[in-house]
């Protein structure tokens, strides 16, 4: 996005005619207040416009040889890149439904041959105000979302640790398994915008333990049929404490906290969903929250080595988990190995939740 508010000396305009001697006129109007670029093609302006350093408006003709101005504009209007650049028609073509095709396509506003400089003059500086603010206003709106979108970020990792602490946790837990999430993800090719969605959510996996009863979640020993009755209730009591919402994190994190102890053959719980029929967020996340339960200590266990927490996920794909995501995991095993070691209950409870990837 442009610096909103640019003095006049600092804005450009671009200007697209095929007769050298338009383009002189309305550069001998505009160049005594803006900077001026000309193209005397379509091919020409939208390479100008595309470029590094954008136009704030563009005078653009209709008639011109190759690409007109009216596929200028509608090309212009596809991209995301340029999509936001006022674009003012300025043309011989008169009549009132050229007038209404060319703002039908975005165009901000038509201006006929031959042209007055002082109309000229006065559309550009209403036009260019106009854009200063809307940039202004997207930059506003762009800065408290992302304040929102941190905060809303914080609020999910701090219930996610909440559960952890209630579970005889340092805190770490989360933040490993989470980069393990991530470093898996990113190994199937998943995209970016995905992976970090898994990221933020995977925190939330074992939220539902908030509901579990200290003396069955804390119970140093096995647990009976009946308690383990009670514990596998913690996934759909997450599923509840999230919630239902049209957030796309909020949804991931439902998702992962209901499905993480689903199994690849069925046996899981609490729906016994089958293969494909878990959320990929799913079946990652079971292989990240078993490899750091494994290869950590808890009450019941002494930690597993890495060799040994290895073989036992790679015998249980095909049946606890997805054999298919065996490869990803390997190769993001090294990567996760750095995270272990950096984020080691060893080294305590972190004084505030890192997870800078």
């Amino acid at each position: 996005m442009n610096a909103p508010h640019r003095s006049p000396a600092q804005q450009t305009i671009l200007i697209v005619d095929d007769t050298p001697d338009n383009i002189d006129v309305l550069a001998e109007v505009l160049a005594p207040h803006y900077q001026t670029k000309i193209a005397l093609n379509g091919e020409k302006a939208l390479k100008i416009a595309a470029g590094e350093h954008k136009p704030d408006l563009i005078l653009l003709d209709i008639m011109m040889p190759g690409i007109s101005g009216y596929d200028v504009c509608q090309r212009l209007k596809r991209n995301s890149d340029t999509h936001g650049i006022p674009i003012i028609f300025v043309t011989a073509m008169t009549e009132m439904e050229d007038e209404k095709k060319g703002l039908e396509m975005g165009a901000v506003d038509y201006i006929t041959k031959p042209i007055s400089p002082a109309i000229v003059l006065a559309r550009v500086r209403t036009h260019l105000a106009l854009y200063d603010q809307t940039r202004e206003l997207e930059r506003l709106v762009a800065l408290r979302t992302a304040e929102l979108e941190k905060t809303r970020s914080q609020i999910i990792r701090r219930l996610g640790r909440a559960a952890e602490f209630k579970d005889n946790e340092t805190g770490n837990h989360v933040i490993r398994m989470s980069h393990y999430a991530r470093l898996i993800a990113q190994a199937t090719g998943m995209r970016a915008a995905s992976v970090d969605i898994l990221f933020h959510a995977a925190p939330m996996h074992d939220v539902g333990k908030i509901g579990i009863p200290d003396n069955i979640l804390l119970k140093p020993g096995k647990l009976d049929e009946i308690e383990w009755e009670v514990m596998r209730q913690h996934p759909a009591m997450g599923a509840e404490i999230i919630g239902e919402h049209k957030d796309e994190l909020l949804q991931a994190a439902r998702c992962v906290a209901i499905t993480h102890h689903e199994k690849w053959d069925g046996s899981g719980y609490p729906n016994g969903l089958k293969g494909e029929e878990i959320p990929i967020f799913g079946r990652i996340v079971a292989i990240a929250d078993v490899f750091d339960a494994l290869t950590t200590v808890r009450p019941y266990k002494k930690a597993w080595s890495v060799e040994a927490a290895l073989q036992m996920i790679e015998e249980g794909a095909g049946r606890h988990f997805d054999p298919g995501l065996m490869p990803a995991f390997k190769a993001a095993l090294p990567e996760m190995l750095k995270i272990k070691e950096r984020y080691s209950e060893e080294n305590g409870a972190l004084p505030d939740l890192d997870f800078a990837a």
